[in-house]
């Protein structure tokens, strides 16, 4: 290998453990101004702000090698909108219609019922909780 090469790599690795100790010291500081007096939560050391994160990384973020494996997916693969374009790219002019018009119809039954009145939606929950008797009742009391 050329040394440029391996020069490179290596200030990129250099480059990215920075990046984590980095991103663990501000960990621990955070943390250790707001958790203790917030919820009474313990002090962490930096190697419990390192684990902290990285537990947070897998158990949020997944693991995030995507781009550096050969062949890995990254993050814009697998996204919704993705596979909704590809959906979308593989029907034909009616299909499209047909979804079209689907999707129509489903904005339209949310609209028609909630967005002239917001507090409908609300007060149809309140009804089915048996509080809308007791309030229309009282709104019936309060117009006599």
């Amino acid at each position: 290998m050329n040394k440029q090469v391996i020069s490179l790599r290596f200030w990129g690795i250099l480059m990215v453990l920075a990046l984590i100790a980095a991103s663990a010291a501000c960990m621990l500081l955070l943390w250790n101004a707001l958790m203790p007096d917030i919820f009474g939560l313990p002090v962490l050391n930096y190697w419990q702000a390192a684990g902290l994160l990285v537990l947070c990384r897998i158990l949020f973020g997944g693991i995030g090698l995507g781009h550096f494996i050969p062949g890995g997916k990254g993050r814009d693969h697998g996204h919704y909108g993705n596979k909704l374009r590809e959906k979308w790219m593989h029907m034909t002019e009616e299909e499209r219609k047909a979804f079209i018009e689907k999707e129509k119809g489903f904005h339209r039954f949310f609209h028609d019922r909630f967005a002239a009145n917001p507090h409908r939606f609300y007060e149809a929950h309140e009804q089915k909780d048996g509080q809308g008797e007791s309030a229309a009742s009282s709104k019936g009391e309060a117009g006599e």
